[in-house]
């Protein structure tokens, strides 16, 4: 589903070669998912944290276990936890950005994308009142388009755990949204990519961007 290359002939990122490679593949769409769920301004400072996190305990991952975008994200995911009440304060900005508006208001000659991003207020509350596991799930399933197995291995949780979580998420924002078409939602896309561009080398279990 991902469509990466591996970081080296058996996928292990073990030599900081491989693991550069890594840095330069995966850099991109780690920060932009956090950046996503925290904002910009703590994004860049998380996820060079993630990599240098990443750095250090390279020897550890075992692609038999999981994707290395998976193994990354779990990263992410466990430093995102540390800032709850930023990615709380920037949901409950995110739905003050435009009226809401009623599904029943919106004509259905109007494009579904158009509509989706005029729900996105009402997205936002409705995100901020799922728990820190559900919306988890749901986020790395929407934004960083997880699979099942994918969210598992990210959160060191069963498959059967993530399916679950993302059904009651699911669920709770159709409570709120009504029948909301989860594949269209344009919700929060904040600048794409980083200030820095992804070009660095790890040194000493540091990520050094140039």
């Amino acid at each position: 589903m991902s469509g990466e290359q591996p970081a080296a002939g058996d996928g292990r990122i073990a030599d900081p070669a491989a693991f550069e490679l890594a840095f330069r593949e995966h850099f991109p769409p780690v920060y932009r998912f956090i950046a996503r769920r925290v904002g910009a301004p703590l994004a860049e400072d998380l996820a060079a944290e993630t990599f240098a996190t990443a750095f250090r305990r390279r020897a550890t991952f075992a692609p038999e276990r999981g994707s290395l975008r998976s193994w990354l994200h779990g990263i992410a995911a466990n430093l995102i936890r540390n800032h709850w009440r930023a990615e709380q304060h920037l949901l409950a900005l995110d739905a003050r950005l435009l009226p809401e508006l009623e599904p029943a208001d919106l004509s259905e000659a109007v494009d579904k994308r158009v509509a989706a991003a005029m729900l996105a207020p009402r997205l936002a509350a409705a995100l901020a009142q799922l728990s820190r596991d559900q919306r988890e799930v749901l986020l790395l399933h929407a934004w960083a388009e997880f699979s099942h197995d994918e969210i598992a291995a990210a959160l060191q949780i069963a498959p059967g755990t993530a399916r679950s979580r993302l059904a009651r998420a699911r669920a709770a924002l159709r409570a709120e949204l009504g029948d909301f078409d989860f594949d269209l939602w344009l919700f929060s896309a904040p600048c794409a990519e980083p200030v820095s561009a992804p070009c660095a080398e790890p040194i000493d279990g540091r990520v050094e961007r140039a």
